[in-house]
């Protein structure tokens, strides 16, 4: 039986304790600003991010869990961020956001901008002083250096950017794939190389491996998303659905297809189950969230 129900319910509970630990209390001036960060950050989300991190370290042998908060956290603060930012008018101007209205909504579009903002910063804050992170100075620079190549042009901001420029245009497969390698695939792929950093068995020999299981599952991430924004609804979404056509956003769907989108995720999900093999049933739980990927509702 697998584990991961069990696994994603105990990262989920431990990730909001320590996020909520973490985040500045909404009664701390400027309490404004501090009750939106809590309110995009707190109480909702799959953590799938925080898993990651949790998954990776552990098959690389790190069995203290507090060590893995730090980078758990950071990781839930940049993807909460890019949430906020992306919901904005000026981006994808959207009114919900995981069931809830979107932060520009609940508050308004300057602290919304602002608690971004902030969060992002938080992260590397975290990253760089928190004394939970038990790991050597050259870890933790390690780590922020991918996390701020993950989030910024070369990633998930250069991601967003191309996105913005493709409305209404046709992209090929592979410019497609780019964008979403960026988008998306890069806060994956950090997630997972900055658990295997907690560890003091990560070298390359292990890092290589799990670095080519996080692309194939970025990608299967980003299809297995586009699919749910034609075939979810707003109840199990926790957003409308059809916000990519509505945008007139280039998607696998409407470039393939659904069925070939389909077996496009499927593929990406072999290479991400063969990637594993090195590390054998070390990588149980990162196999099972490659399954939980492929078979999301939400």
């Amino acid at each position: 039986m697998s584990r991961l129900p069990e696994f994603l319910a105990r990262v989920r509970a431990r990730t909001e304790q320590a996020l909520d630990r973490r985040l500045p209390a909404a009664t701390q001036a400027p309490q404004r600003l501090h009750a939106a960060m809590r309110y995009v950050t707190l109480g909702g989300g799959k953590r799938l991010r925080a898993a990651l991190v949790f998954a990776a370290g552990e098959a690389l042998g790190q069995r203290q869990p507090e060590v893995l908060d730090v980078p758990a956290c950071a990781l839930e603060l940049v993807h909460a961020y890019s949430l906020v930012h992306d919901d904005l008018p000026a981006m994808d101007n959207d009114d919900l956001r995981r069931g809830k209205p979107a932060c520009h909504k609940a508050f308004d579009d300057a602290t919304a901008i602002l608690a971004g903002d902030a969060l992002q910063t938080l992260a590397f804050e975290l990253l760089a002083g928190d004394a939970a992170l038990a790991v050597s100075p050259a870890r933790r620079l390690s780590m922020i250096a991918r996390l701020g190549a993950a989030a910024g042009s070369a990633g998930m901001a250069g991601g967003q950017a191309i996105d913005l420029g493709a409305v209404g245009k046709s992209l090929t497969l592979p410019e497609l794939a780019d964008m979403h390698a960026r988008k998306t695939g890069a806060l994956i792929g950090a997630a997972v190389a900055l658990g295997a950093l907690c560890a003091e068995s990560a070298d390359t020999a292990r890092l290589t491996p799990l670095d080519a299981y996080a692309r194939a599952i970025g990608l299967a991430f980003q299809i297995a998303d586009d699919i749910l924004d034609v075939e979810g609804d707003t109840a199990t979404l926790g957003r409308p659905p059809g916000r990519d056509q509505k945008h007139a956003k280039p998607t696998y769907p409407a470039l393939l297809g659904l069925d070939r989108a389909r077996a496009l995720a499927l593929e990406q999900h072999a290479i991400a189950l063969e990637s594993l093999r090195p590390l054998g049933d070390n990588a149980r739980l990162l196999c099972d969230i490659a399954d939980f990927i492929l078979d999301r509702t939400h």
